[in-house]
């Protein structure tokens, strides 16, 4: 995938970071062990993590015994996942992104989860590469809503086409974009590199129960519902909250996709 973003969309999530640890779901622990497994890691390895956010995955990882260099751009994020580390010893927060980042550290395994295409698609192999030891595992993973098999997928477009019918289907939480296409076609990637080879694609299929308030506020940690107009939103989130009490009796239940992208350092 070439698309870049604006600082203000990757940044944005900075301005709700504490709404963002407390309404983000965490991963599938098994999504978490398939980059264990494909890195070989033990404990006492070191993973370095690009875009931490405010450390749900970084947690992860360290539950399993590895240690973990997180880069995290927002400074409110940052500090977040910091406090959320604060009794993980062999976790340390740097707030900087990939791009700008420096170390002449090598690392069994880099990992980005929720954030790869937030880093600059012209650069972002090449910065993995250098940071990995030869052998070494890149991990992106994602989570997606599966809007195929929601059952108020057809009542959430409507609401989106009442509220903010300007707001482009570009990102996964609108009931009508295609959530995968922000991964982009990882195999033809990894195919066309010439620093990384072997794409290996694993999924994991969860759902997580929403009432009404929990899932507005959940749209209010994604980048496309936090930048639409101050006059959009609330009209938005209404429109939301409605079709959600009135045709799922308060209760959406929203089924996901971990998609688990991996490759190997040449």
């Amino acid at each position: 995938m070439r698309v870049s973003f604006r600082d203000e969309q990757r940044l944005a999530f900075g301005s709700v970071a504490e709404l963002y640890d407390r309404a983000r779901p965490s991963y599938p622990p098994g999504a978490i062990d398939d980059v264990v497994a494909h890195a070989g890691l033990q404990g006492g390895d070191t993973v370095l993590e690009v875009g931490a956010g405010t450390g749900k995955a970084t947690v992860l990882l360290a539950a399993r015994g590895l240690d973990v260099v997180a880069l995290e751009p927002s400074a409110s994020m940052a500090a977040v996942a910091r406090a959320n580390c604060r009794d993980l010893t062999g976790v340390r927060v740097v707030e900087s992104d990939l791009e700008s980042w420096e170390s002449t550290e090598r690392f069994a395994a880099v990992a980005s989860v929720q954030a790869w295409h937030w880093v600059a698609p012209q650069v972002r192999y090449e910065r993995a590469h250098a940071a990995l030891a030869p052998g070494g595992t890149l991990a992106a993973l994602w989570t997606f809503p599966d809007w195929t098999a929601c059952d108020l997928c057809d009542v959430l477009r409507d609401a989106y086409r009442l509220g903010a019918p300007r707001l482009a289907p570009d990102f996964p939480m609108h009931p009508a974009s295609e959530p995968t296409r922000l991964a982009g076609d990882w195999s033809a990637e990894i195919d066309a590199s010439t620093t990384f080879a072997q794409p290996l694609v694993t999924t994991h299929s969860w759902s997580q129960p929403y009432t009404s308030t929990a899932y507005v506020e959940l749209l209010q940690t994604h980048q496309d519902h936090i930048l639409l107009e101050p006059d959009q939103q609330p009209l938005l989130l209404t429109a939301i909250a409605a079709a959600i009490e009135s045709e799922g009796g308060g209760t959406l239940t929203l089924p996901f996709v971990t998609r688990v992208c991996l490759a190997t350092r040449r």
